[in-house]
């Protein structure tokens, strides 16, 4: 329930889902205490009545082989304890169901003066796919991974963040503590999840599912901005990727390779689906779906072997030759 992790480039963040950074989050700590508080007074009603018995079993002064009270077949006691439990489930089957329909709100029908946000999630092995379709009734074309930004809301406008989840290969599990609960993403089938907070600042978390090798390192970066950055930020994802003529040569070099057969350049002629869209690349802090910094340095190793930093994912490695390294290095960072 609470752990901490270490995000790239920032302290340690506590995940613990006791400090809940949104209304589905709050709704899922106030189940988490009720059922806890019942079950702790459940708890230590029987061990009490089981102490005192004990207690006063120790200090009679009767013979042991005198038989004590029988109490089967007794109509008032077995009522009790059918009633009593019964009573339990259904008062707990009532908070589940209370929160539930907090949790799972209608993506379709969002609240009256919200500005809604609508993103598919897709899940891969190992990494997120996040396609930005609608924001405030206006549709968008704007295609990312693995760091997810939203707005925030405030005390007069809920922004609420209405997530389609998705997969393109095997079940995998969005999980941000402090934001909300987890939902699986399931092959041929679209389940929904929403996120809403007033915090600005990132939110970890990660695919909350086994799903092969990688799993542990398949992590979340949600980034919850004031409005006017998320905006700046949709206008400048919207735009076809930077064409630097610095890097003319470094650019023939990049499209002379097959990494345009697995991965989108928008504006330019690869059209690969398979990866990652690079048409922003070098606007997210990090790489391999948050496993380390977004440095040239990084994004070099990364190019040459992704093996050595995430054993197993499917991005073959293509030890070029230093000098083309190099070209599609200084290329990829003028993707901005």
């Amino acid at each position: 329930m609470t752990y901490s992790v270490l995000a790239v480039g920032s302290p340690t963040q506590n995940l613990s889902i006791l400090d809940p950074a949104s209304p589905s989050a709050e709704a899922i700590r106030g189940l988490f205490l009720l059922v806890g508080a019942i079950l702790t007074g459940i708890f230590l009603l029987v061990e009490g009545v089981l102490i005192v018995s004990l207690i006063q079993s120790r200090r009679r002064k009767q013979a042991v082989e005198i038989e004590p009270p029988q109490v089967y077949g007794s109509k008032p006691i077995e009522i009790a304890w059918t009633a009593a439990p019964t009573m339990v489930v259904f008062v707990l089957i009532l908070l589940v169901a209370r929160t539930i329909w907090e949790v799972r709100v209608d993506p379709y029908n969002p609240p009256p003066g919200s500005e809604p946000l609508y993103i598919t999630v897709i899940g891969h092995q190992w990494w997120w796919e996040y396609r930005y379709t609608s924001y405030k009734g206006k549709e968008l074309s704007v295609i990312t991974a693995n760091e997810l930004h939203m707005p925030v809301s405030d005390a007069t406008t809920p922004r609420p963040v209405y997530l389609d989840l998705q997969s393109a290969d095997v079940c995998h599990s969005f999980w941000i503590p402090r934001l909300g609960g987890k939902t699986d993403l399931i092959p041929a089938r679209a389940n929904t999840m929403w996120l809403q907070t007033n915090e600005v600042g990132v939110h970890l978390g990660q695919c909350a599912e086994y799903c092969g090798t990688q799993h542990a390192n398949m992590l979340l970066r949600v980034y919850a901005e004031p409005p006017a950055d998320f905006e700046k930020w949709l206008a400048a994802e919207a735009k076809p990727a930077v064409e630097d003529v610095a890097v003319k040569v470094d650019r023939a070099v990049f499209f002379s390779e097959s990494c345009v057969s697995c991965h989108t350049i928008r504006g330019t002629t690869a059209k690969g689906i398979f990866g990652p869209d690079l048409t922003h690349l070098m606007s997210r802090e990090t790489l391999a779906s948050g496993m380390i910094k977004n440095t040239p340095e990084n994004l070099e190793r990364w190019i040459n072997d992704p093996q050595t930093v995430k054993p197993g994912c499917l991005m073959p490695a293509f030890k070029l030759d230093e000098k083309p390294l190099k070209s599609v290095v200084r290329y990829l960072g003028t993707l901005k």
